[in-house]
């Protein structure tokens, strides 16, 4: 009986090479694609601006007042009857930080004259609509703000203050 043997193929060392270059290639590709992604990704801390925050105890906040929380840029508006709005300190005209201007008792806007009411709610143009809002819940008798989403408003409505 006669054995037949087949040959071994073989490889070249420029096939070889060409395959070592590639593997280490694609797994370089790999590693850069993982920074770029892990990059992109927000590494948002709780108490950050795109975060929850934690304004403070409900009780903290006395009604019919306005207090500004300047780590989340909002200010937190207190009712009389004691329901809370977050009220984001951007003005809706051009961006303009708007402060709380407590002898006329309304939010004025430094670039355009703009004025809002306690509630946000627009008093003077040229501001399109009224200030934008933040969410807002009370957990365990602590006001915290949601500062990742911005709920833009036409006009201001009683259903938009949240109760303890």
């Amino acid at each position: 009986m006669s054995s037949t043997t087949s040959p071994i193929p073989t490889t070249s060392r420029r096939d070889f090479l060409k395959t070592v270059w590639a593997f280490f290639g694609g797994v370089a590709a790999l590693e850069v694609g993982g920074v770029f992604v892990a990059y992109l990704q927000p590494r948002l801390a709780e108490g950050e601006f795109g975060s929850v925050i934690t304004a403070g105890a409900g009780d903290d906040f006395p009604p019919n007042s306005v207090t500004h929380v300047s780590n989340g840029r909002f200010y937190v508006v207190r009712q009389p009857d004691g329901g809370f709005l977050a009220v984001y300190h951007r003005c809706t005209h051009l961006g303009c930080t708007v402060p709380w201007d407590q002898a006329a008792g309304q939010f004025v806007c430094p670039c355009h004259s703009s004025r809002f009411d306690m509630n946000g709610a627009l008093e003077n143009p040229p501001a399109p609509r009224p200030l934008d809002l933040f969410p807002v819940r009370i957990e365990d008798g602590q006001v915290r703000v949601d500062t990742g989403v911005i709920l833009q408003r036409q006009s201001y409505e009683a259903s938009q203050v949240v109760y303890p």
